[in-house]
This record gives structure tokens, C-alpha cells and sequence, in this order.
């Protein structure tokens, strides 16, 4: 059994900025890929953020510049650093990682961003 387990959500002032961690544990070593998805009330599910190994990442457009993500892989975790904190970004954030063509999620952080 597989878990990813999120944390770091909470309440931010516009511009703050926020850390999400998403840690696995169960029975596995590595992701091949690890990201992060978003969906606020009323919108579909979105990608944010995708760590595909090798250093190489994807962002959404309207987050490029402002957020990070990053993995320890030793720690089979991943990292979503978020900049400039701006109302929009207000969703729930939901980690997911893939291996072996098997897809797992997180039970989703809230990122409420509001003055």
C-alpha cells in the first residue's frame, strides 16, 4: 500500500509565500514522475507542476517565475515552493506521482490566499 501524504497548506496573505511537501510511504522506493495538480471550487483539476526526473520540470503558465518544485528522492518526497501568492492561486493541492504506469494521489491541502 502507497500513500502520499501533503502538507504545508494554509491561509496566505497576497504576495506571501507557501511550501507544500508530499511524502510517500508503503511499499516504494521512487517515482519516475511526482507533481502537483490544483483545483479551486467550481474548476476542473489542474497541473501546476511536474517533476519528471532528471532535473526536468513543467509548469503552468500562469505560475512559471512564481513557484518551484523540487524532489528529494532519498525521501521519496516532493516539493511545491510557492512565491507571490496571489488570490487565484486559492485551491485545494493535491499531489500525485507515477510509476510502473501506476497513478497515486494525495488527500489534497487547502492554499487559501487572501488578505
Amino acid at each position: 500500500q502507497v500513500q502520499l501524504v501533503e502538507s504545508g497548506g494554509g491561509l496566505v496573505q497576497p504576495g506571501g509565500s507557501l511550501r507544500l511537501s508530499c511524502a510517500a510511504s508503503g511499499s516504494i522506493s521512487s517515482f519516475d514522475v511526482m507533481g502537483w495538480y490544483r483545483q479551486a471550487p467550481g474548476k476542473q483539476r489542474e497541473l501546476v507542476a511536474v517533476n519528471l526526473g532528471g532535473g526536468r520540470t513543467n509548469y503552468k503558465d500562469s505560475v512559471k517565475g512564481r513557484f518551484h518544485i523540487f524532489r528529494d528522492n532519498a525521501k521519496i518526497t516532493v516539493y511545491l515552493q510557492m512565491s507571490s501568492l496571489k488570490s487565484e492561486d486559492t485551491a485545494v493541492y493535491y499531489c500525485y506521482a507515477t510509476t510502473w504506469g501506476a497513478n497515486y494521489w494525495g488527500q489534497g491541502t487547502q492554499v487559501t490566499v487572501s488578505s
